[in-house]
Formats: structure tokens, sequence, C-alpha cells
């Protein structure tokens, strides 16, 4: 996939793009981002026009987790589908794929 999206003139992809989706805390989740730092304001919204925006409209929903935490308010994106997590979920509701012949 990775390649796929780079021959297409994209240079960043989500860490994790799910075959299936999943939910997370009610809401659906179609790729995953991983950052090894602190979400601060500056950096979110740094990430949020470079990188997240752009996932989620090629994607869809996503969730990003910050290794080292955020600024509580900055999780003010899930209506519009990007949720943050300061660890992985593990209320995980998985989906299941309904096979139509």
């Amino acid at each position: 996939l990775l390649v796929a999206e780079q021959t297409m003139g994209y240079d960043k992809t989500p860490d994790i793009i799910l075959e299936v989706p999943v939910a997370v805390e009610g809401h659906i989740v179609h790729w995953i981002e991983s950052k090894a730092s602190f979400g601060d304001d500056q950096s979110h919204q740094t990430y949020l026009n470079e990188q997240f925006w752009s996932y989620w409209n090629r994607f869809g929903p996503g969730l990003v987790i910050y290794w080292y935490g955020f600024i509580g308010d900055l999780d003010c994106q899930r209506d519009r589908g990007i949720l943050l997590k300061d660890c992985f979920p593990t209320d995980i509701v998985t989906l299941s794929v309904i096979k139509i012949e």
C-alpha cells in the first residue's frame, strides 16, 4: 500500500491503515498514527495541517496516539473524525466483514 500511495504522489501515510475498520469509544477508525512525543498545541496543529487531515481525506476517520500524552483540549476533533489517545485503546470493537454474493 505504501508503494502504491507514493507512486500517486502521496509522500506520507499513517503508521497503520486498517483493512477492516474498528470502533474506539464509539468512533470508527480506519488508520492509526503513533507519535513518540507529547501533543502540545503547536506540534498538534502542525500535524493536523501537514498529516492528519490528509489522512482523513484519503482514508476516513483515524486515531492518533501521543506516547507522552497531550493537552486535553486538543482532543476536540472527534466528531470530525480524529481521535487522540495517550496509549493503545483497550476497548476496541472489531467490525465484521459481510460477504454479499
